[in-house]
């Protein structure tokens, strides 16, 4: 990023500062007045005029005053930022005395999205824990009539379970089928299972188990996908937002592909902000979106984000998301 002398860098922080409390362009005796910018109107002026050619202000309209441009809000935001503003702060203390006594972890997630949607005005998103390959930790099967009830353990956080009509005759391979499935996700490196190897007397039996397992893990891929959405009447009271045309890419990105909104490049940093052409989606290039990553304790990621127009209170959205992620990685730890 470019260097800035330090009036420039007062004017384009005021500059950002008003136009994201207002969205009205400002003038010099605007800044002056509100934000007490030790300066006469015209080398204020001058100073916006300088900023607008390196590409940091734009002027809507002739006779108008000045806005923050993407670059601008970028520098903003790299070199400017100031500290996060109370409610931020608060939420920050609450998180740290927020104890697991969910009864389920969508119900945390829930919770802790409607809390970032209260706080900012902003639509929040939050993805459960996924690891990039999921590995069986060990697995049980219990018979029960024409039923197989098969409990499948992750780890300490995830387990599972499946519920199987049984095929006639096959009970009495269960025992054997069961030794023979721990013994292939004991062997290393672990979580797999040779079904290749399978003994031709469990094949009845095990072939059943296979199809239910593929079936899961796909399902589980798509589950995957999905993320806790609060605050879309937030967005849609953003004028930003006014237009269903403009919103509505966006609405169908947040809906069926969140992990491509907020992972679009899994080599890309893992936390930060996007703004507007800087996020490859189209459907983004008129918004921001603030993010940052948690783990579990096995290693499983998940993302907590923000989502709103360019104008926006980045100090106080950022300090909200790596709170949040904090929390979660505190949590699940």
């Amino acid at each position: 990023m470019i260097a800035l002398p330090q009036r420039q860098q007062q004017v384009l922080q005021a500059t950002v500062h008003h136009y994201v409390d207002t969205m009205e362009p400002v003038g010099s005796r605007t800044l002056i007045r509100r934000f007490g910018l030790a300066a006469s109107a015209a080398t204020v002026r001058s100073t916006m005029g300088a900023l607008e050619q390196r590409g940091l202000l734009l002027q809507p309209h002739t006779s108008a005053g000045r806005i923050p441009s993407q670059k601008g809000y970028r520098l903003y935001v790299n070199e400017l930022l100031p500290a996060p503003g109370a409610g931020a702060v608060q939420l920050q203390r609450e998180l740290l005395g927020l104890s697991l006594q969910w009864a389920a972890l969508d119900d945390l997630l829930l919770h802790l999205a409607r809390r970032l949607a209260d706080l900012t005005g902003l639509m929040s998103l939050i993805t459960p824990p996924q690891l990039a390959e999921s590995r069986l930790q060990s697995l049980r099967l219990v018979a029960n009539a024409e039923r197989l009830l098969v409990l499948l353990v992750e780890n300490a956080l995830v387990a599972s379970s499946l519920n199987l009509h049984l095929p006639p005759g096959v009970s009495p391979e269960l025992p054997a089928l069961e030794g023979w499935l721990q013994s292939e996700l004991d062997r290393p490196p672990g979580g797999q299972i040779r079904w290749e190897n399978l003994p031709s007397q469990l094949r009845n039996s095990g072939g059943v188990l296979r199809q239910a397992l593929r079936s899961h893990r796909q399902a589980r891929i798509s589950e995957g996908d999905s993320a806790v959405v609060v605050g879309l009447g937030g967005l849609l009271g953003q004028p930003e937002f006014s237009r269903s045309a403009d919103l509505r890419p966006l609405l169908q990105l947040v809906e069926e592909e969140p992990l491509r909104l907020l992972r679009p490049d899994r080599e890309q940093q893992l936390e930060g902000i996007w703004i507007g052409a800087e996020h490859p989606h189209p459907a983004l290039h008129h918004c921001a979106l603030v993010r940052a990553t948690y783990r579990s304790g096995d290693g499983s990621e998940g993302q907590v984000a923000l989502l709103g127009p360019m104008r926006m209170a980045y100090a106080t959205a950022l300090s909200a998301v790596r709170s949040v992620a904090s929390s979660l990685q505190r949590l699940l730890s």
